[in-house]
């Protein structure tokens, strides 16, 4: 991994006054942030995963919100089985994915 790129990610979350990131650079800071840190930032990449899913420009991109479900659901699984974070983003992750295979 890039130790320059870590060090921008890390920059960017030191830089949002929240809990979780949200945005355009969401996804890229806790993908990277995730590969360093997986039992830390995995339960956050999920949630955003499943954020962007829903993403209003993305309604015409099924394909697109399957794939951001499935890389959610994925990442929520790996977490260790004691993380407190890990029940709650599965669950949110595979119903929404639940959801996106239900709709026509």
């Amino acid at each position: 991994m890039d130790q320059d790129t870590v060090l921008r990610a890390k920059v960017k979350l030191l830089g949002t006054n929240r809990r979780v990131l949200r945005g355009p650079d969401a996804l890229w800071v806790y993908r990277v942030l995730t590969q360093v840190s997986p039992e830390v930032y995995g339960s956050k990449l999920a949630y955003v995963l499943v954020e962007a899913s829903r993403s209003h420009g993305l309604r015409e991109l099924p394909g697109h919100r399957r794939e951001l479900l499935e890389e959610a659901v994925a990442v929520a699984g790996a977490l260790d089985a004691v993380n407190p974070f890990r029940a709650m983003v599965l669950a949110r992750a595979v119903e929404a994915l639940r959801q996106e295979s239900s709709t026509p």
